[in-house]
């Protein structure tokens, strides 16, 4: 936050060029050490041990025994996994095949239900197309239920008179 004066930011400046490459663009100030790796090594290295350790290396040397138990236990990771997608490709198919088995019916069901509607729509129009009949048959009905009571009153009127 506080700002540092001209001189003593070209001091710096001129600190971190010997120890590495300064880059300058604008505000930014990128800075690479030189010999990072062996720098990254040091700042490992525990404390009150020399850098570079008695074998010249700090890293525990590997036991053979070790990496074969890891073989053992990849390629046994490899089998689970290998067995594992087996399943999941078989329960894929299952449902794969359930789904389209799913999907005909569904298909089938709609068929059948346009059939059903197309041929109740025909019936329907048949059933109106008779009731039309119908109401024409019938439209002398009621002229005809008249003259029956008509001749019905005549006929109790002559009853009437016969008596």
């Amino acid at each position: 936050g506080r700002q540092l004066p001209e001189g003593r930011r070209a001091t710096l400046a001129s600190a971190l060029e010997l120890e590495g490459t300064v880059l300058r663009e604008g505000r930014l100030t990128q800075f690479v050490a030189n010999n990072l790796e062996r720098r990254i090594r040091l700042s490992g290295a525990p404390r009150g041990e020399p850098p570079g350790g008695s074998g010249g290396s700090s890293i525990p040397a590997i036991d053979p025994g070790a990496l074969q138990d890891v073989v053992a236990l990849a390629g046994q990771v490899a089998a689970q996994v290998d067995e594992l997608l087996r399943n999941v490709h078989s329960g894929l198919q299952a449902l794969t095949a359930l789904s389209v088995g799913c999907i005909q019916t569904y298909r089938d069901g709609v068929e059948s239900l346009g059939e059903a509607a197309d041929l109740s729509i025909r019936a329907m129009y048949a059933l109106v197309a008779r009731c039309e009949e119908l109401d024409r048959a019938m439209q002398p009905v009621p002229a005809l239920a008249k003259r029956i009571r008509d001749m019905k009153g005549t006929l109790e009127r002559l009853e009437g008179l016969c008596k």
